[in-house]
């Protein structure tokens, strides 16, 4: 079994300061969160994440994740336009491609931003999935779509989260982790939205969707999304 942690940027993410590192066999840190604690071993960014943010050296085996590495993976998924353009979801798919994982657990994640709140850990940043985005219509969907992925890769996904969360995720404790196993899921709709996106076909092997744009009806990706959602609900 591998077990991986991912963590977010959400205010929540503070929680796991002090988990012991069992039983989580890696840890996955997205953007800021590798601040949250020392021993991550992966920190995954986009290519604009600023330097001044990066930290300055690197411990024993930690490594950073860039796009030239999650792209490719991102891509045997289904590429941005299906998976959601978040950082959230790419660290998932590229954990789900790279680390064979049979649990992703995810703190931080959430995604729910509040006007009047704390949205992040290290203050207030950017609700950057909730810019404007053919991607990012309805995260629930996305997060659907990957429980389901997920599933289909005998891999279990899980929000250690105990706050509001746009994840559809079954929620989880670390103590809780031994015991879980891939959700079921209706079959016949994943089969449909699978063959609805090879449909489609709005697969950007750059991963630059955004040049690309004028050629995804939102309608048609609305309509997908609705797909996954039942998916994601076992009959």
């Amino acid at each position: 079994m591998t077990q991986v942690l991912i963590l977010g940027s959400g205010p929540n993410v503070t929680a796991c300061q002090h988990w012991p590192r069992a039983p989580f066999d890696l840890i996955v840190a997205i953007n800021n969160a590798w601040a949250v604690r020392p021993d991550w071993d992966f920190l995954i960014h986009p290519s604009d994440f600023p330097v001044a943010r990066q930290p300055v050296t690197l411990s024993r085996g930690q490594k950073i994740i860039t796009a030239d590495d999650y792209v490719p993976v991102q891509n045997r998924f289904g590429g941005f336009v299906y998976a959601g353009g978040t950082m959230a979801f790419t660290a998932a798919y590229w954990a789900l491609g790279a680390l064979n994982p049979t649990v992703i657990a995810m703190l931080g994640c959430d995604m729910v931003y509040p006007k009047s709140a704390q949205t992040h850990f290290y203050g207030t940043g950017e609700p950057d999935p909730l810019r404007k985005d053919v991607t990012l219509r309805d995260l629930s969907a996305k997060s659907a779509r990957l429980m389901v992925t997920a599933a289909q890769n005998r891999c279990a996904m899980v929000n250690l989260s105990q706050d509001e969360s746009r994840l559809v995720f079954p929620r989880a404790t670390p103590e809780t982790l031994d015991a879980l196993s891939p959700i079921r899921f209706d079959t016949g709709a994943a089969a449909q939205a699978h063959a609805q996106e090879a449909r489609l076909d709005y697969v950007v092997p750059s991963g630059k969707y955004w040049k690309e744009e004028d050629r995804f009806d939102v309608n048609e990706i609305d309509a997908l999304d609705a797909l996954w959602l039942k998916a994601a609900r076992h009959p």
